[in-house]
């Protein structure tokens, strides 16, 4: 099913909105960015919109982070499902949508991409590590991911998202606070100190049940594996199902203290 496309948020910027932005009876700064922007203005930038943007919708914070970067702002997608790129998409049609393609990954995310850019009026982009799985298991040996999963994570998640990045000055996730407690205080809007850009988490204050309810109301794509007991989609080595009781991430890098790949922590 094509999900719907509703309408812009009344009121919120568009690209290539400048000055202020009356909005929820407070007075807020939209401009552009653009390459002369310091990384201490982006910073500010980014502090200050997480604070004035904290109770704001998801749609009002992505319209928000498309008035100020226009294409200069991403959305990335683990296409667990695509709430966030739909969210993008209302915002911008033809929204960039960068996804990691490790060399690792199940065939329903695989197939979930591929729907995604089918159906969707998104860019997506597909980024993947310089070495093949093959070249890594040739200078590593095979099966990194279990002798040193963050060196794995490292080389197929960590250096292609950074080299992708380049050009951009915000990016957008999907991380939410009732995922794990490492995720918990996720501000809506920050400061991303390892890239120096702005990052962007529009679904940040969502529950499951606020995902759920976007999905089926606007028809949104989601990986296969959500109803296959897997909670939390990731590299097909590192996940496994979740058991009742456990949080959503508990499937991931199962029996190890490691708890994120190294993109958001």
């Amino acid at each position: 099913m094509q999900p719907s496309l509703p309408a812009e948020v009344p009121g919120a910027p568009r690209p290539g909105d400048f000055g202020r932005l009356h909005w929820r009876g407070r007075d807020m700064t939209v401009s552009q960015v653009s390459e002369a922007t310091t990384d201490a203005e982006l910073k500010a930038l980014a502090e200050q919109a997480g604070r004035d943007l904290e109770d704001a919708s998801a749609q009002e914070i992505l319209q928000w982070a498309v008035g100020t970067f226009g294409k200069r702002f991403c959305v990335t997608s683990s296409m667990e499902d695509a709430v966030v790129a739909h969210l993008a998409s209302r915002a911008m049609p033809g929204v960039d949508v960068v996804f990691l393609d490790t060399g690792y990954h199940f065939e329903e995310t695989i197939g979930t991409r591929d729907a995604v850019e089918a159906v969707m009026d998104v860019n997506v982009i597909t980024l993947t590590p310089r070495q093949t799985v093959a070249e890594q298991d040739a200078e590593h040996g095979p099966k990194l991911h279990d002798r040193d999963p963050d060196l794995c994570c490292a080389l197929r998640k960590v250096k292609p998202l950074q080299e992708g990045l380049t050009g951009y000055a915000a990016w957008a996730t999907g991380l939410r606070r009732d995922e794990s407690p490492t995720r918990a205080n996720t501000p809506v809007v920050g400061w991303d100190e390892k890239r120096r850009k702005v990052k962007v988490s529009p679904i940040a204050r969502w529950t499951q049940d606020d995902v759920d309810a976007y999905v089926t109301e606007h028809g949104v794509l989601t990986n296969p594996l959500l109803m296959d007991g897997y909670a939390s989609v990731g590299c097909a080595p590192c996940t496994r199902r979740v058991e009742a009781g456990e949080d959503a991430r508990a499937g991931r890098w199962a029996g190890r203290a490691k708890t994120e790949c190294g993109l958001h922590g």
